[in-house]
């Protein structure tokens, strides 16, 4: 049998007692803005018997106290990891079960597992996203220790896909890690990207920035970009493969890399240690959103910090109706010699 309730509103001293009673059963009260405490169970109690109730009683305390005392309790059934460890995911409505589950199932490749791929490792792994393949053919050098927080001491010298495989295998079990120790280049890149429903860029070279566009307009993946120098960062999403003529990709912003002397990279030209951190959550976000469909991403904007100032700007960017390979109507022109191509040779 089902009983309806009938729910009351009983002022006392300040206090507004919201009750709901189940036919001749108790009541049950919920108090709003104040915190627990003996006076106020009393002050509860007497406005209750005042009003005329008489099977009244305390559920101070909580699940803990019911716990405690060894009282019945009844998990619900599923999966309690899962339920647990998801919570918060599972209380935001453009989230829930249903998102948490999309999160659970897919598969995103991240592209260099240092100082961007670190922090977006972590709280991809954390998230829930169900497989995470990372891509990297270096190893943890002691220099790394000051931006890549997925590496430590005890793991210098050690292949970096396994010294994070270890890491975020840690943080959450439940994640399927994949480690490709192996330089990303044109004979490989469709194998490691064709089953991704998204690609994070956390490569620190042009070589492999532009490789990572072509291969994913090719194979209509969303690439998410981020890049450091110095002090200033920047990140974008780039999804000319699925929206040609709607959307930018990599080269219709830079269509020429910059020569060599003017783009050394951090061991050259150095980058303040918690710069890729931020850029790094920011593509670890625009990954997530992507693969719940909610929110704008970074789509045809480019986001640029400068982290001396702490001034974020955003610039609009526009696919270029000529652009050599995402182009509408235009046939893939074929991977190139990327490092040739970058090196200006």
């Amino acid at each position: 049998m089902t009983l309806d309730p009938k729910f009351e509103t009983i002022r006392s001293g300040g206090v507004d007692l919201n009750v709901a009673v189940f036919g001749q059963g108790p009541a049950v009260v919920c108090l709003h803005g104040f915190p627990d405490s003996w006076y106020l169970w009393r002050r509860q109690v007497t406005a209750l018997l005042d009003a005329g109730y008489r099977r009244v009683a305390s559920v101070q305390g909580g699940t803990r106290r019911w716990r405690g005392e060894a009282l019945p309790l009844v998990r619900p059934a599923g999966d309690h990891d899962f339920l647990e460890r998801y919570s918060r995911h599972l209380r935001l409505p453009e989230v829930g079960e249903a998102g948490q589950r999309k999160l659970q199932a897919a598969r995103v490749v991240v592209v260099g597992a240092g100082g961007l791929g670190s922090p977006a490792l972590f709280y991809l792994a954390a998230a829930g996203v169900g497989t995470l393949v990372l891509v990297d053919d270096d190893i943890v050098d002691r220099s790394n220790l000051q931006r890549q927080i997925l590496h430590t001491e005890e793991r210098i010298g050690r292949a970096k896909v396994d010294s994070a495989r270890q890491a975020l295998s840690a943080l959450n079990p439940s994640v399927a890690i994949e480690t490709r120790n192996e330089r990303l280049t044109s004979t490989n890149v469709e194998d490691l990207l064709e089953d991704a429903d998204v690609v994070l860029d956390g490569a620190d070279n042009f070589a492999v920035r532009y490789l990572l566009n072509d291969a994913c307009i090719k194979l209509r993946k969303p690439l998410v970009h981020g890049a450091v120098h110095r002090f200033e960062g920047h990140a974008s999403v780039f999804d000319a493969g699925r929206h040609r003529g709607g959307s930018p990709c990599y080269r219709c912003l830079f269509p020429e890399p910059p020569p060599p002397e003017a783009a050394p990279n951090c061991s050259e030209a150095g980058v303040l240690g918690v710069l890729p951190g931020i850029i790094g959550m920011i593509q670890a976000t625009e990954v997530v959103k992507l693969l719940l469909g909610i929110g704008e991403p970074l789509t045809g904007r480019l986001m640029h910090l400068d982290a001396l100032s702490m001034r974020f700007r955003e610039m609009r960017l526009e696919p270029d109706p000529e652009c050599p390979v995402c182009a509408p109507g235009r046939a893939f022109p074929g991977y190139i010699d990327y490092e040739a191509f970058c090196s200006g040779r």
